[in-house]
């Protein structure tokens, strides 16, 4: 340990031996650091932040949505930063007093395409950040920008709007005459093919629509022909009068009630109605109090014995005939089709180009109906779009934080780059005089000398020094001193002036 110690003692006494040295790089270094720092020009920052709030009255399905506004957000935060945008930007700051030419423009805008940060935050803000080497015109630039931001929203999407209803109205007119042509060429070949022919679509569509409507038919007038036969039936079994009493014969209620229940129950039956049908079997319950009630009660009237007309037989006769109408009904529908698919089936065979061209009709027209259906609800989107972005913002913009007004320089870090100057000086001199020490070895003490030449020292004698001497070293100490505090007042004079220059800015 006392080894270490004795080395250190004689290292910082060479180190005093040769101060004047290390004084003198100390002032070198220190002097040029400080120069090539004064040459670093200052960089100020402005910064702002924007909020922007989405905003639309109008719900999602006529297309303002969520994604669209973000998308002209971020579609203006690119053009911000465009030559076009950043020519406003230096014609509007104090920028434009600096530019003569047209070279002058190009190289501030250059300069601005650099300078300037737009970043998105989170929550829809935006941090708008510029440098510059004046904190005046910096700020402006920042301002300028927020303008031109909140500008571009408010314009941009009404142009827009605006173009893209023109071109709208310019298609629909073009899709309105093509599908005009169109309907107008599928009529004509209707008229000449399919005018009989039931159903829409395509002649494929149709015939199997015709033939579909046949065999319905078909099965209709087999039910009809059935339930005509089976009153044929009935009404054969059915006499067509009924005995009655000679001369003017008056009926009692009884009979009266008789006759309609036949009537009602033959009518059941001619519907098709079983006999454990529950309305047949009720009839018949009916039916049986009906003669019990009549054979009990008188006829009155003359005394000639006459026929009466059998009301069943009557009701049967008029369900007789409605299904006489519907069986003719059905045959003349059923040989109706039958007579189109006949023509239809003859037309294609002479001409089997027919289905194609019809298919080729039917497809150009729907395309032409469904083009022109989405122009139009496009159309009416965007004009409703329109008149809520005239009459409301879709995207408000808020300003969070102001452009700020730097009174430091972003960079450089002027104080802390002057300490680090003197730090640096103050360590190349010690260096300097430690490498001259090493370079030019003394033997400060006996032990070195015995330690390096191997021999026994016998003794040492000691420097004696005059007092005028002493003096003249006391005087010396003062003056290294005196330079030493010379080079902390020049760091301190330096800081000085910078604040003083900061203040000046600001």
């Amino acid at each position: 340990m006392n080894g270490l110690f004795d080395e250190i003692r004689l290292t910082l006494y060479a180190i005093w031996l040769r101060r004047w040295i290390a004084l003198g790089v100390a002032w070198g270094v220190a002097l040029l650091g400080w120069l090539a720092v004064a040459q670093i020009h200052n960089s100020y920052e402005s910064r702002a932040r924007v909020f922007v709030q989405m905003q639309t009255v109008l719900p999602s399905a006529v297309g303002i949505t969520a994604a669209d506004q973000q998308k002209d957000v971020d579609t203006i935060r690119q053009t911000l930063t465009s030559a076009s945008s950043l020519e406003k930007v230096v014609r509007g700051t104090d920028l434009a007093a600096t530019v003569r030419t047209d070279r002058d423009l190009a190289e501030r805008v250059a300069g601005l395409q650099t300078a300037i940060k737009i970043t998105a935050q989170q929550d829809n803000l935006f941090e708008i950040v510029a440098t510059g080497a004046s904190p005046k015109v910096t700020r402006q630039v920042v301002q300028k920008l927020i303008d031109l931001f909140v500008e571009q929203n408010l314009s941009g999407d009404r142009d827009e709007t605006s173009q893209s209803l023109t071109f709208l109205d310019a298609q629909l007119a073009q899709r309105q005459k093509q599908l005009s042509d169109a309907d107008a060429k599928r009529t004509d070949f209707q008229n000449r093919y399919l005018g009989s022919l039931p159903g829409t679509g395509s002649l494929t569509d149709r015939m199997g629509a015709a033939r579909s409507a046949m065999a319905q038919v078909e099965s209709d007038l087999a039910a009809a022909q059935s339930g005509l036969a089976a009153m044929n039936g009935q009404m054969a079994g059915t006499p067509a009068t009924i005995a009655g009493i000679a001369g003017t014969v008056s009926v009692g209620p009884a009979r009266a009630r008789l006759s309609a229940i036949q009537g009602q129950l033959a009518e059941a039956r001619a519907k098709g109605d079983t006999e454990n049908h529950p309305d047949v079997i009720a009839l018949k319950g009916q039916l049986a109090a009906a003669q019990a009630a009549a054979r009990g009660e008188p006829l009155v009237g003359g005394g000639g014995v006459a026929a009466a007309s059998n009301p069943a037989y009557l009701s049967m006769r008029s369900i007789q005939a409605e299904k006489q109408a519907q069986v003719a009904a059905l045959s003349a529908r059923r040989a109706q089709l039958q007579s189109d698919l006949d023509s239809i089936t003859a037309k294609l065979s002479g001409d089997p180009a027919v289905a194609a061209e019809q298919s080729q009709i039917e497809n150009d027209y729907q395309v032409l109906k469904d083009s022109y259906a989405k122009l139009l609800s496009d159309r009416e989107a965007i004009k409703l779009r329109g008149q809520a972005q005239s009459q409301t913002d879709s995207i408000k913009f808020s300003v969070i934080d102001p452009p700020s007004s730097p009174r430091v320089p972003a960079s450089p870090n002027r104080p802390l780059l002057l300490s680090g100057v003197l730090v640096a000086a103050i360590g190349a001199g010690i260096a300097a005089a430690f490498a001259l020490g090493q370079l030019k070895t003394t033997f400060p003490t006996a032990a070195r000398l015995e330690k390096v030449a191997g021999m026994p020292v016998i003794g040492a004698i000691g420097q004696m020094r005059s007092d005028a001497e002493i003096a003249t070293a006391r005087r010396m100490v003062l003056y290294f001193g005196g330079g030493v505090a010379a080079l902390g007042v020049a760091w301190v004079g330096l800081l000085g002036v910078e604040m003083l220059q900061r203040g000046f800015a600001a």
